[in-house]
């Protein structure tokens, strides 16, 4: 990682305070022709952490770079990079067919989000 940007020392810094291994939180950033994706990488250990409750934590967490993309006039998405074994695990936990889907890829399951922040929603925030 040559450059890092505000989006990504930004996701950094907020999961670092969050996981009790901030020393295994890695990102990596790409700028496609869908704008910018920033892929997280946490300790196994930490992804309940990051993806919180329902997805609260990790919707949260897209929502804030959505706004400080938004600033950099960028639409800026995060992809939660979750092993092959640790999905594995969770299906096999779920084991009621409400677990991951099948049509997932077999390496990577991706928590990712692709809606855009509008005007509305940065002045509901002030800003």
């Amino acid at each position: 990682m040559a450059e890092n940007h505000t989006d990504q020392q930004f996701l950094e810094f907020v999961v670092k305070s969050l996981v009790n291994h901030p020393e295994d939180v890695k990102t990596t950033r790409e700028i496609d022709d869908r704008g910018v994706k920033i892929t997280l990488h946490v300790n196994p250990e930490d992804m309940g952490y990051i993806i919180g409750r329902q997805g609260q934590t990790a919707r949260a967490l897209r929502i804030l770079l959505k706004i400080v993309g938004a600033k950099a006039d960028e639409r800026v998405s995060m992809v939660i990079y979750e092993p092959d074994d640790m999905r594995r695990q969770h299906q096999e936990r779920k084991g009621d067919g409400m677990g991951m889907s099948d049509e997932m890829p077999s390496k990577v399951r991706v928590h990712g989000d692709s809606g855009l922040v509008t005007d509305s929603d940065l002045e509901d925030l002030g800003i």
